[in-house]
């Protein structure tokens, strides 16, 4: 029993973690796994992306056997729909890389200010501001890089679509 004044010795229990969080802790901070996870959700990103791009080529196939007049329209909301959705995938690809890389970089900021002597509650909050003005940035760049790379596609797309149409007729295969 411990004297007035002592404290007791924390128990086992609350200095260790469950052993399935270490576990969980243990498999994300290696550097393959993050590369395995990349590769996973790149991989059904494109086997999703060719589905949908099969299924785009075939509505735009009926589209073209039933117009009688060589409209334009199938072929402009085609390439405008797949240069969405491939705006769309790519931002979704580098958000799962950029989690990773402004996370390396938050804490290379925080452990920076640390040596320059900041105290921990100055640290907490120029921590919370790094991260707001890191995450804002990213995000910027994120839209920006996803809308060139929708118009691209919505262009290339529409090209290849009206050039097929000329050269092959009215089906496009």
């Amino acid at each position: 029993m411990a004297k007035v004044g002592e404290e007791e010795p924390p128990t086992s229990s609350m200095n260790n973690p469950p052993s399935s969080y270490i576990l969980l802790l243990n498999i994300m901070s290696k550097r393959r796994t993050w590369a395995c996870l990349f590769l996973l959700v790149y991989g059904t990103l494109l086997a999703s992306s060719w589905n949908f791009l099969n299924s785009m080529l075939s509505w735009y196939n009926l589209q073209a056997q039933q117009s009688s007049t060589a409209s334009g329209w199938p072929a402009i909301y085609a390439s405008v729909i797949l240069g969405t959705v491939f705006g769309l995938l790519s931002m979704v690809a580098a958000l799962i890389v950029m989690i990773p890389a402004v996370l390396v970089t938050w804490i290379t900021i925080v452990v920076l200010l640390a040596f320059f002597g900041k105290p921990k509650r100055t640290l907490v909050v120029e921590g919370r501001k790094i991260t707001r003005e890191i995450f804002v940035f990213v995000v910027k760049i994120l839209l920006k890089e996803g809308n060139v790379v929708a118009a691209v596609c919505a262009v290339l797309g529409y090209f290849a679509l009206v050039r097929r149409n000329g050269t092959q007729g009215d089906i496009v295969e």
